[in-house]
């Protein structure tokens, strides 16, 4: 298992507002109009961002197994 990476910390503004640390933008290729999704765990003691469109494209590889396992069992 990978470990993650710290990019630093961020302040909250006062509308809730932080700003992505630059290296972090770019080594995640996080450009602006990005759509990120915003999730915690079940404790709720954290968030964790993560790109919408790779969110998406995981969800749709997990359908189309889903959909190859039923082909294969009929």
């Amino acid at each position: 298992m990978s470990e993650g990476y710290v990019y630093g910390t961020v302040k909250v503004g006062d509308r809730g507002q932080i700003v992505i640390p630059s290296k972090a933008r770019k080594e995640l290729n996080i450009k602006p109009g990005d759509l990120l999704l915003v999730m915690s765990g079940k404790n709720r003691r954290g968030l964790a961002l993560v790109k919408a469109d790779l969110m998406r494209e995981f969800a749709n590889k997990i359908m189309h197994g889903l959909e190859d396992t039923k082909e294969e069992s009929e």
